[in-house]
């Protein structure tokens, strides 16, 4: 859930829609701020239902445990998304530079957080598939929760850069932007300073490739790929749909996040304004459906989680409308099922 970052909307498009007569700039304006709004509105309804089956009606496993992170990376994602959507509407940040240091922050955890835990839950497959015999000593909850500590750490060490360099900026127009600043001197506007600016941008980008994308996405392919070959060896395909589900998973990383690492890897370089914008649509469109959509993969491809979503929406539902609902009805359902 990873999502377009607020200072981009504000200080790159604007400039973009002033410089370019090639693209409809209400058009483009329009598009984003529809899928921003979808996924604000999308994402925290149904990642929040399905933390909450995954919390109050599953049983507490590996699997479960994982996927309840996933997808509380994303939810904390999409609950930043609605300040980016007014901020982008209004032109101007108007949370104060605290909210613009904070959000932003928050927003890059939930990106490597998100980035992480995909890895994490290809390695748990790969184990439990590949070395069962070390999974059934091994694999335990706490083995789980201890994995789970290592990636919130991580993802929160990788995003306090943003915290130091998240400013906010008067364009002396009227309007505030939340934009990252990367001088490290009040002499900025000097050489050797413009220097050592556009390094700690390069720097940051290059770690952010590295460690939330090019790592996880080579992970994912290798666990996914050693296991699909060994079912195959095997022959345990009883049908193409695991192999097809771990292909969509492969695929659907790299098409939902590329578009996004390339648009910011154009900010670095002196690219034709059109390009930049058409860039920055597609990764607004892409990062929005993978927010909302990616948890639905990741979930549904198991049926006991499906059987248990629609049983425990059904008995919300019910003890919600119900005149003579009772206690019962909400109670755990099938509380030994696992994804």
């Amino acid at each position: 859930m990873d999502l377009i970052n607020s200072s981009d909307y504000q200080v790159t498009v604007s400039t973009l829609i002033r410089n370019s007569t090639h693209f409809p700039a209400p058009a483009s304006k329009t598009i984003i701020v529809l899928f921003l709004s979808m996924t604000s509105i999308i994402g925290i309804i149904s990642n929040g239902l399905y933390l909450w089956v995954l919390k109050f009606k599953m049983k507490r496993t590996v699997n479960t445990l994982l996927y309840f992170h996933l997808i509380l990376s994303y939810f904390i994602s999409t609950l930043i998304v609605p300040f980016i959507t007014i901020s982008y509407l209004q032109n101007h940040w108007s949370f104060g530079t605290a909210m613009c240091k904070v959000l932003n922050s928050i927003l890059y955890v939930g990106i490597f957080a998100s980035s992480f835990f995909l890895s994490a839950i290809s390695v748990d497959r790969y184990l439990f598939t590949l070395h069962p015999v070390w999974s059934q000593l091994h694999r335990t909850p706490r083995w789980a929760s201890s994995i789970i500590l290592v990636v919130w750490i991580s993802a929160t060490v990788l995003g306090m850069p943003y915290l130091v360099f998240r400013e906010t900026y008067d364009d002396h127009e009227a309007r505030v932007t939340c934009q990252n600043s990367y001088a490290v001197s009040t002499d900025w506007e000097s050489k050797r300073m413009q220097t050592l600016k556009k390094r700690i941008h390069v720097a940051c980008f290059t770690s952010r490739f590295l460690l939330g994308f090019l790592l996880p996405f080579l992970i994912i392919t290798f666990c996914y790929g050693r296991i699909a070959n060994k079912m195959k060896k095997r022959s345990l395909f009883k049908s193409n749909k695991p192999f097809k589900v771990m292909m969509t998973a492969i695929i659907s990383f790299f098409v939902c996040w590329i578009p996004y690492y390339v648009y910011k890897g154009l900010l670095l370089t002196k690219t034709q304004p059109l390009l930049l914008q058409l860039t920055l649509l597609l990764a607004v469109i892409t990062t929005s459906f993978n927010a909302i959509f990616s948890p639905i993969l990741y979930l549904f491809i198991g049926e006991n989680f499906k059987k248990v979503f629609k049983k425990s929406i059904l008995a919300l539902f019910e003890s919600t409308f119900s005149e003579d609902s009772s206690p019962e009805r909400t109670q755990n359902l099938n509380s030994e099922t696992y994804i």
